[in-house]
């Protein structure tokens, strides 16, 4: 699933429950979640999955330099 995948899902699944419903319809499916912790699981798992994507590996190399060695 590429970022932009995921991004329009978690638009739609926080669109969806801001307006109180608990279906989702993206790519010609819809999901029906049973509860609100449901869609807040839902969201929490999309937001993981695209900070994932997100993240660089960046090494910070920070001196640091001790007295009296």
């Amino acid at each position: 699933m590429t970022l932009a995948d995921l991004k329009s899902r978690h638009s739609a699944l926080l669109a969806a429950r801001y307006s109180g419903t608990r279906s989702v319809s993206y790519d010609g499916k819809t999901v029906t979640y049973g509860s609100d912790a449901e869609l807040a699981a839902a969201i929490a798992d999309i937001e993981r999955r695209i900070a994932a994507l997100e993240r660089t590996d960046r090494r910070v190399l920070r001196p640091h330099a001790v007295k009296d060695l």
